[in-house]
């Protein structure tokens, strides 16, 4: 591993995917980038609560350090993935975020989890999957159920459903389904219409820092055909499926949607997508899922004002540890 961006405590390993259909990628050169935080001068032996992987969302990359040392702090060997086209996998002329099929993002996944797994020698993994990464995280879980290679599933405001009106997610869906298969890179939304990316950078009314090249705060263009594959994932989730870890689904109180300028108001609530939605689908994931109301929380709950964030981070933290003790007890 090469020293990341993220400073000297933080590792990045580049890792080669294989070649797309034609068409159904970003284009050029496929890689991810698999970030591994290892303070330097710390010799704390092997963390007791195994790894823990993060995957992040739609015009997203990782850059939250302060998740990474919340989780390395109580015993966890804190791992994130950049998947093709995003952030640090990015490459020159290639589609931002652009796949025609969210499936692709397994291989990301699984060369994330053979590393972990057998070259770190981790027997237990947690995967935490925010937003659209929620949504891959949540069908990776379901695809590799037999595999064993996932313990335990926490999710941060995951994506279940499209935040819009019934004519909007019955009848736009069908046309978004035809539209994606004739003209899959066909813009359908230029970006995103919220102000919740106004809410994050230092330099507009948050507090983080982070590259805007790789994370523009109007966000990416919306293409036909990722899009389609969102919808159809999403109706796939909806028949229900057989995810059989336990699973942590955080979310917010409540939903500001329709609004494009920014406001107070929009610290505190998920400016993005409906948490109905996100409660009415949880019991569609498998059958040991746990849905949390944080109150207060924007859209990335870890990104939210310090106390509704310390909330969000300490229920996740004693969900996971109650489960290490029931495991504990078993063994």
């Amino acid at each position: 591993m090469e020293r990341d961006v993220l400073g000297d405590d933080y590792e990045v390993l580049t890792l080669p995917l294989g070649a797309l259909p034609a068409g159904a990628g970003p284009g050029g050169d496929n890689v991810a980038h698999l970030v591994r935080y290892r303070p330097k001068g710390v010799d704390a032996g092997k963390p007791v609560n195994g790894a823990l992987l993060y995957v992040h969302g739609f015009t997203d990359y990782f850059f939250q350090t302060h998740v990474a040392e919340h989780f390395a702090a109580r015993g966890y060997d804190f791992y994130a993935v950049d998947l093709r086209a995003y952030g640090r996998s990015l490459q020159p002329g290639q589609l931002p975020n652009f796949v025609t099929d969210l499936n692709f993002h397994f291989e990301e996944l699984d060369a994330a989890a053979r590393i972990i797994h057998d070259e770190d020698g981790h027997s237990r993994l947690t995967l935490m999957g925010h937003s659209t990464g929620g949504l891959i995280s949540i069908m990776w879980a379901h695809e590799r159920r037999d595999d064993n290679v996932v313990d335990a599933l926490v999710l941060n405001s995951p994506w279940m459903d499209l935040a819009e009106g019934w004519f909007l997610r019955t009848v736009g869906t069908r046309v978004v389904d035809v539209l994606g298969r004739i003209s899959p890179t066909a813009v359908v939304q230029k970006g995103l219409e919220s102000p919740y990316g106004l809410s994050l950078h230092r330099d507009n009314n948050g507090e983080w820092e982070f590259n805007t090249d790789w994370k523009p705060t109007n966000g990416f263009p919306v293409r036909a055909g990722w899009l389609r594959t969102i919808r159809r994932q999403h109706a796939r989730l909806h028949r229900g499926l057989d995810v059989r870890v336990p699973v942590l689904l955080l979310r917010s109180s409540h939903s500001l949607l329709k609004t494009k300028a920014w406001s107070p108001e929009a610290m505190r609530a998920d400016t993005v997508l409906d948490v109905t939605h996100m409660q009415k689908w949880a019991s569609k994931i498998g059958p040991h899922v746990t849905v949390v109301s944080v109150e207060g929380g924007m859209h990335d709950l870890f990104l939210s004002p310090e106390a509704v964030r310390e909330r969000a981070l300490s229920e996740t933290v004693d969900w996971l540890e109650g489960l290490h003790s029931r495991d504990r007890l078993v063994e």
